[in-house]
């Protein structure tokens, strides 16, 4: 080899050494984001499915939500007013936190794969998205309660149909929302293949697209025992963010 070549080589390796300090193909200079969107997978999870997912399963009335028609509705969010309004914000209001980390995550990947990590970001972030906008869908249901309260018999018969309304469209969101969802976790899992993740990561993202697929199907027969799909992505996503985090820190 000759000085030149054997000068040019040690160049360019110095020149990959200072630019992938926190990982292969990663950008350092993305750090704060990486960081940033670390701490919100992990407050996401938290925040919007442990904690209310508790509460729920503690609550008679999502036993067995089928049997209940606008009025019971009404009634249950009349008695429950506060615990009601606290799930739906942190349920729908912390998506925030999601987009904040599938940004994060598309950076981090975009040097791997920037085909499957856009189409994977952008398609999760559009989910997260139309998943807000049924925030006033929601509190919708609030304001019926509150009119229900001093209504007439008759009023309350048209209240409850009203809430059976909005529970229609909020129920029928659910399919097209989660299947997209579970589809743009595979995209960014595929783009994992390449590395900064661990490949065990990758394969458990990929295997949730279809399976999240597979459990809404069932839906119809399981009622919300097809949440059971949810495990996966919530272990997909801490191990995202307790590796953004690494990265940030790195």
């Amino acid at each position: 080899m000759s000085a030149h070549a054997h000068v040019k080589e040690n160049v360019l390796l110095e020149t990959k050494r200072s630019t992938t300090q926190i990982g292969p193909q990663v950008d350092p200079s993305w750090k704060g984001l990486y960081k940033a969107g670390g701490i919100s997978a992990i407050l996401y999870i938290l925040l919007s499915l442990v904690i209310p997912t508790v509460q729920v399963l503690t609550m008679e009335f999502f036993s067995s939500t089928a049997e209940y028609g606008g009025i019971e509705f009404l009634q249950f969010i009349a008695e429950n007013r506060f615990w009601w309004f606290f799930v739906q914000t942190v349920v729908l209001g912390t998506s925030i936190l999601a987009i904040v980390a599938f940004v994060a995550l598309f950076v981090a990947l975009k040097q791997l794969n920037k085909s499957m990590a856009a189409l994977g970001a952008v398609i999760a972030v559009t989910c997260q998205l139309l998943f807000m906008a049924y925030y006033p869908v929601l509190l919708g249901t609030i304001y019926l309660s509150d009119k229900f309260v001093t209504a007439t018999a008759d009023q309350q018969i048209l209240l409850g149909a009203a809430a059976d309304a909005l529970m229609a469209i909020n129920n029928a969101f659910n399919p097209l929302y989660e299947s997209l969802f579970g589809i743009s976790i595979m995209f960014l899992s595929l783009a994992m293949l390449k590395g900064v993740f661990h490949k065990s990561i990758a394969y458990l993202g990929i295997a949730t697209g279809p399976v999240s697929i597979i459990a809404i199907s069932l839906w119809p027969v399981l009622n919300v025992g097809y949440f059971w799909w949810w495990i996966l992505f919530v272990i997909w996503f801490i191990a995202v963010g307790v590796k953004l985090l690494r990265l940030g820190k790195a």
